[in-house]
């Protein structure tokens, strides 16, 4: 049955990440020379440590040396992280997700050569490389009709002997500058699109940082020059690659990154309460104020409403036989979570920023932060108007053709 009662295990690992986060996380991320600045560097000491505690291998089994977390344990970590830094939140939720799935599609002969490397080491992250310049899908998805527009991949691969070579580049890679192992989308001929398993030391491959506010974490630029790797190296069937269905799972998967979304969203509530709770204006604290008590209550509905739909999720991916008996909906709860999230959220950091008046603008002040945190959130991946289609698209029953390689 579905519970929403935290076992004293996840209860444990919630303690203790947000304590992790008020006591290391906030005093440097918040730091008033820092929001004012528009570069702002990644946290690379406090994400060693978040490592340290066993938040970067915590989807990875027991067995490989992780923590055995499900996904919900995982979605309530990220809330956690995102509510200090939502960059350090992105890094750590991506090398986790893909940990995960790399763990169940990798052989054992791969398993064995990567995994405990990736365990072992504190700064080993993980990379999916996907997208190429100019090689989007055109913008918006065509509603009831197949994908106008094949999506790109001209980054080849071809076999000599027993390795493959590579050549092409890929961008906006999360992660990339730190990954010390990337799963590169390839075109190898066979008329489909493979996977290969790239250690960042191989021969041909260089990485360039890529900036911007447009993201969350860390993102980079894969150059592959007659970059070698073992034929061994080759994830699932040439030709038919598993890694981005098991990344999408067709709005069914893990809603790490709508977790990251309602933790920014708390981290906006909070301040705004405090500053609520402090400011004095008429003889009353603000929050004693009709207009201002209104609006923080709105956003506390908003703010357990988006967690409750991200645990849901979250449980029905980690509970799939829940859909098949017929306990949950056969719908895309990831998707649903995606959707309610990414815009209840930007109207609550809109309003908390309105409960400090003037200061919620300033540079110097967080909530100017949460706001263009929230913004990204809205606007990066696919965003909120295509995954509304997607969602049309199920309860219609349509089944999008499947894209076939040219």
């Amino acid at each position: 049955m579905f519970d929403l009662r935290l076992s004293p295990e996840q209860l444990e690992i919630r303690d203790t990440v947000r304590d992790f986060v008020t006591r290391e996380v906030k005093p440097l991320a918040l730091a008033p020379a820092r929001l004012e600045a528009f570069d702002k560097p990644l946290l690379t000491a406090l994400l060693g440590q978040a490592s340290q505690m066993g938040l970067r291998t915590l989807a990875l089994s027991e067995g490989a040396g992780g923590a055995g977390a499900d996904n919900l344990t995982c979605c309530i970590v990220t809330e956690e992280l995102a509510a200090g830094d939502p960059d350090i939140a992105a890094v750590l939720a991506q090398t986790a997700l893909l940990g995960r799935v790399f763990e169940r599609l990798m052989t054992p002969a791969q398993r064995d050569r990567f995994l405990p490397q990736f365990s072992e080491d504190d700064g080993f992250h993980l990379a999916f490389a996907d997208r190429e310049h100019g090689g989007e899908r055109a913008l918006g998805i065509h509603y009831h009709r197949p994908e106008a527009v094949e999506p790109g991949v001209a980054t080849t691969a071809v076999r000599s002997a027993d390795r493959w070579v590579i050549n092409g580049v890929k961008s906006c890679v999360a992660n990339a500058p730190l990954a010390k192992l990337f799963a590169v989308q390839v075109r190898t001929g066979t008329g489909g699109v493979t996977t290969l398993l790239v250690p960042r030391d191989a021969a041909g491959l260089s990485v360039r940082p890529q900036g911007g506010h447009w993201f969350h974490g860390s993102y980079g630029e894969l150059v592959l020059e007659n970059c070698g790797v073992p034929a061994e190296n080759l994830l699932g069937a040439e030709g038919c690659s598993p890694l981005a269905e098991g990344l999408e799972a067709k709005g069914r998967g893990t809603p790490q990154f709508q977790a990251l979304n309602l933790g920014i969203g708390r981290a906006a509530y909070e301040a705004a309460l405090d500053y609520a709770q402090l400011r004095v204006q008429g003889g009353r604290r603000i929050i004693e104020h009709q207009a201002i008590g209104a609006k923080l209550a709105g956003i506390a509905i908003r703010l357990e409403v988006a967690r409750a739909a991200i645990w849901r999720a979250a449980w029905a991916s980690d509970h799939p036989e829940a859909v098949a008996d017929r306990s949950l909906p056969d719908l895309p709860l990831q998707t649903i979570a995606e959707v309610f999230t990414a815009e209840a959220m930007l109207g609550v950091v809109k309003d908390a920023a309105e409960c400090l008046g003037a200061m919620g603008v300033m540079r110097d002040m967080p909530l100017q932060k949460y706001v263009q945190d929230a913004r990204v959130c809205l606007h990066s991946g696919d965003g909120s108007s295509d995954a509304t289609l997607r969602l049309a698209e199920v309860l219609a029953g349509y089944r999008r053709p499947a894209i076939t390689g040219t």
